[in-house]
């Protein structure tokens, strides 16, 4: 679920607390986290509504300015059912501080090798961590598509791969490309000396 981020900004300073979307099915679920560039943000309810029935005061709470604004992009779509969710600010993004450990014991680094390792185990890419965290440590900001095909992988599971890592705290994303983060660099630097 994608959010603007002045409407990102209004869920932090608690002025928003509700998001309208059409949609097939709901891609999120009550009870679950959405990591945003902002932090992570906890889904408290998902509703099937009827659009003709949403109030000022909803629209308000979803960061409009008027109903008839909510009401003609919601209407922007035709496919699917409108669902009302409810959401908060539940805080930093783990991974932001996890990104900034650089003093790594030889234990933690020893786990996330291992870790790395059975990635690769059930990846039908071959052994790409260490391909990938290298081209990222080597060519920072450059696009995910230019690395990509640099190693003769299509963008999208490049992509899906360097999410990984992210998820370790390895990498950071840029406004173009990405590049090793603290920890990242720690990790690279064991893995280069095996």
């Amino acid at each position: 679920m994608l959010l603007k981020q002045r409407v990102l900004a209004g869920i932090v300073e608690g002025r928003i607390r509700l998001a309208f979307r059409r949609w097939k099915r709901p891609t999120v679920k009550v009870g679950s986290r959405l990591r945003t560039s902002i932090g992570v943000l906890a889904i408290e309810a998902v509703d099937v509504v009827d659009a003709a029935k949403i109030t000022m005061r909803e629209a308000g709470q979803a960061g409009y300015s008027s109903r008839n604004e909510l009401l003609a992009e919601l209407h922007a779509r035709t496919e699917g059912k409108v669902y009302r969710i409810a959401l908060r600010f539940a805080g930093a993004d783990p991974r932001q501080e996890l990104r900034q450990q650089e003093n790594l014991s030889t234990q933690e680094i020893v786990d996330v090798k291992n870790r790395l390792a059975r990635m690769v185990e059930r990846s039908r890419h071959g052994p790409w961590t260490t391909t990938t965290l290298k081209l990222i440590a080597t060519h920072p900001g450059k696009l995910a598509a230019e690395l990509a095909e640099s190693i003769g992988m299509e963008k999208k599971p490049f992509k899906a791969n360097v999410r990984k890592l992210k998820e370790l705290g390895l990498t950071e994303s840029l406004k173009i490309g990405y590049r090793l983060s603290p920890r990242g660099k720690a990790v690279f630097a064991g893995l280069e000396t095996q």
